[in-house]
């Protein structure tokens, strides 16, 4: 049997050096998530035999178009361009979206599939749910993107505001007046916001009320027009809250509301994120992005953490699943032929909720 095979050609020597990366690094990377392809390197040209070929020679295209670009990559770039090149997604349109670019001179834009999207969905949409783990950008390309708006002259303002919920820590005794005591909720708002204008840029903003940051409690009766809102750590909201946010838009006003649901610290769990979308999801102007493990651009290991807890969350519903059949089937058992005893204090009052199980 005769396998496929692929040649690429590339241009330059530098290109080169940067597509195999340091000592071959990034061509390592390839090899590892393409276990079925052969890759030759011989001067400029690439040779792949195997099943996979035609794929990888997609994937090295790919990846000579963003050099082409001047865009640099490392292996994060490489390993997010290979689950994009394996969902038959374009990595150089994902990843050439340029959404700003910061104080420092950096392009701030997309780096996954999924986050590409999420600011697809901001720029289209009134309102924008962003629901995913840690680590995906959900919080930092809100505010890129309400940057963006401001600079824009599309918006008069950008407000951005998070419930004031405590995640198993007791901040009361902290000294100062309420926006003291609330800074720590909104500091990572505003390390977003320093790191894409600048600190003095953002301070100058803030002065000038052109950027506003507020517990979620401040919003209530105030109706938001001309203004580029963000939600963040919505999955704290108790359904009345996110009621009440949601009412505040007023004509202009552009919405982010982003929340991870496996963080839940509102009291009792009654999150005003938990199905929202049965409830919104048909609205004209309402779209609902979700963003998983696949989307993490922080540390390799953020993405391994998120997927182990993810994994053990699957495995105890099991378990519990399991353990709950086998206890409706004892107690079954044991209401049909169990003595008259177990059979009585099934019915008593004090138990009907167990025996009625």
């Amino acid at each position: 049997m005769v396998l496929p095979q692929v040649k690429i050609s590339v241009p330059g020597n530098h290109l080169m050096v940067s597509l195999l990366g340091h000592r071959d690094e990034l061509l390592r990377v390839v090899e590892d998530a393409f276990t079925d392809v052969r890759i030759v390197v011989r001067g400029n040209e690439i040779t792949l035999e195997g099943n996979g070929a035609e794929r990888v020679g997609r994937l090295f295209d790919e990846l000579v178009t963003l050099l082409e670009r001047g865009e640099p990559i490392d292996a994060g770039d490489v390993g997010r361009t290979i689950t994009m090149v394996k969902d038959d997604v374009d990595p150089s349109e994902v990843l050439s979206q340029e959404v700003l670019r910061s104080a420092r001179g950096r392009s701030v834009r997309p780096k996954t599939a999924g986050q590409k999207r999420y600011v697809d969905a901001i720029t289209g949409n009134v309102i924008t749910f962003g629901i995913g783990p840690a680590g995906t950008g959900k919080s930092f390309l809100a505010v890129a993107m309400a940057a963006r708006a401001l600079q824009a002259h599309q918006v008069d303002r950008i407000i951005l505001t998070r419930p004031a919920v405590e995640a198993g820590e007791r901040l009361g005794f902290l000294p100062g007046d309420v926006m003291a005591k609330v800074d720590p909720y909104l500091r990572p708002l505003y390390d977003a916001l320093y790191d894409l204008l600048g600190p003095e840029g953002a301070q100058r903003l803030v002065e000038r009320g052109a950027i506003e940051v507020a517990p979620l409690a401040f919003m209530r009766g105030r109706t938001l027009n001309q203004s580029f809102i963000i939600l963040d750590e919505a999955q704290n909201t108790t359904p009345e809250q996110m009621k009440m946010f949601l009412t505040r838009i007023g004509f202009g006003s552009r919405v982010v509301v982003t929340g991870d649901v496996t963080q839940i610290d509102v009291a009792g769990g009654r999150s005003g994120l938990v199905g929202l979308e049965r409830v919104l999801g048909r609205i004209d102007g309402v779209e609902f992005v979700s963003l998983s493990q696949r989307d993490v651009v922080r540390h390799r290991i953020v993405a391994d953490i998120v997927a182990a807890y993810e994994g053990q969350g699957a495995t105890d519903g099991a378990t519990e699943g399991a353990t709950g059949r086998a206890t409706e089937g004892a107690t079954g058992r044991s209401q049909q032929g169990g003595s008259p005893g177990l059979r009585g204090s099934a019915g008593s009052p004090g138990m009907g909720g167990s025996g009625a199980g």
